[in-house]
């Protein structure tokens, strides 16, 4: 076999030490489900947005709120999400304190009500980006640990090449290029698994944030709508 098939790819991952391919299956088990992720939270943030903005709409469209409260809660559609579902537990709370005090209980004081609804939204806006967070933290941990990974198995087959030469009395480019070639493939696939997770969990977190300061917001005009109705 020439040099120019010990220098393709395969023949650099098959003649690596068994440390080396075990850095190398690692990092592209790695890869794989942090790519998995990356297509799962794309299509969770696109789906978190649309309602978000579907929401807006309809409750800036003027309608009535308990037609709208009642149209989530109906049970004929899925479980709420997002901006709607941060509004229905505050409404419900809302609700449930005027309901009590129209049927024989203490007046219904301002601030319990207001204060109950701004706890259950805030329990609501919680739960919601726990979700919108999930995966975020496994992306941001391949982006900066993979190279090390990689750079570990770069080393380990690098000290291997030499111990390899001190058995030969000349050493050749030829006998010195595969060794350390395929030490350098560990820290190539580190960079491919890190790379791509570290743009983006970048990408995300700042989708996130946004969408947090938009839920946010609406948490605060909807406390102001609410104390209007008391």
């Amino acid at each position: 076999m020439n040099v120019a098939d010990d220098m393709s790819l395969v023949s650099l991952v098959l003649g690596a030490s068994i440390p080396v391919q075990v850095v190398m299956v690692i990092l592209i088990i790695t890869s794989i489900f942090s790519w998995w992720y990356i297509f799962i939270k794309v299509f969770m943030l696109k789906k978190a947005e649309d309602n978000a903005e579907k929401f807006e709409t309809a409750f800036w469209s003027g309608g009535d709120l308990n037609k709208l409260y009642d149209g989530l809660s109906s049970g004929k559609r899925r479980k709420s999400q997002g901006m709607a579902s941060i509004f229905e537990a505050g409404f419900k709370e809302f609700v449930r304190h005027k309901q009590h005090s129209n049927n024989g209980g203490s007046k219904m004081d301002v601030s319990d009500a207001m204060e109950g609804s701004r706890r259950a939204m805030q329990a609501s806006f919680n739960r919601e980006m726990d979700e919108l967070d999930s995966h975020l933290p496994f992306l941001a941990s391949v982006g900066s640990v993979s190279p090390y990974i990689g750079l570990f198995g770069t080393v380990w087959g690098i000290m291997n090449s030499f111990r390899g030469l001190s058995n030969v009395a000349q050493a050749t480019l030829s006998q010195v290029a595969p060794g350390i070639a395929e030490a350098l493939v560990a820290t190539a696939i580190g960079l491919f698994a890190a790379i791509p997770a570290v743009l983006a969990y970048n990408r995300f977190a700042s989708r996130v944030d946004r969408l947090s300061v938009r839920y946010e917001s609406f948490m605060e005009e909807f406390t102001n709508i609410l104390q209007r109705r008391v």
